[in-house]
């Protein structure tokens, strides 16, 4: 029997969770299991939980997507991410799984966790749905994917893709082309993601 202690002084038998076919850090074995399990470990009662990918090439630019002109925040720009289901057999596995359908790579190693880097703040953003009648705890995570695969997009969900370095995001362009973002919390998790690839250390 393997017994992990994990947050707040709660234990997880891990031979009841799958092993997912991508590795991951070791900080981050805490979302190695079904978001049901996170929230009642960690006595949350939010009605969801999302992750955002953040993938990096080898010129050390971030995967940027554009939602598609027919859904919700139409044009705006984020990372690859989205709702962990119910049959998710982890948060982790949640983010993998999104990573592939939205982009169509495949989650080699999950590296860190990446927060809005706000001193003190929570490792979770938190947003509500668009009538504010459900509330939602989002984590960042960055990811390495396999090599040699190329993007591509789930259409239904985005409508074209960028790689961006640190100072397009700040700018908010790339080679002459606006890519406003979702929101502050994207950008601050994008900046945050950029500084801790850096070795600037972390605030989560």
């Amino acid at each position: 029997m393997k017994l992990l202690r994990c947050f707040q002084g709660s234990f997880l038998l891990l031979d009841s969770y799958p092993v997912a076919d991508f590795a991951f850090d070791a900080s981050l074995v805490e979302f190695t299991v079904p978001k049901a399990d996170w929230l009642r470990i960690n006595n949350k009662a939010f009605d969801g939980v999302h992750t955002s990918a953040f993938i990096f090439d080898a010129q050390g630019r971030v995967l940027l997507v554009q939602r598609a002109a027919h859904d919700s925040m139409p044009n705006l720009w984020e990372t690859p991410g989205g709702a962990v289901d119910a049959g998710d057999a982890s948060i982790l596995v949640g983010c993998a799984r999104e990573v592939r359908e939205e982009v169509g790579l495949v989650a080699r190693r999950m590296v860190r966790l990446v927060t809005e880097g706000r001193d003190g703040g929570e490792r979770w953003s938190v947003f509500t749905n668009r009538d504010g009648t459900r509330v939602f705890c989002g984590f960042g995570f960055e990811v390495e994917v396999e090599g040699g695969k190329e993007v591509v997009l789930d259409e239904r969900e985005h409508q074209d893709f960028v790689w961006a370095g640190e100072e397009d995001v700040r700018r908010g362009e790339v080679e002459g082309r606006r890519i406003p973002l979702t929101g502050v919390v994207m950008r601050n998790k994008l900046l945050e993601a950029f500084r801790l690839r850096k070795g600037e250390g972390s605030d989560s």
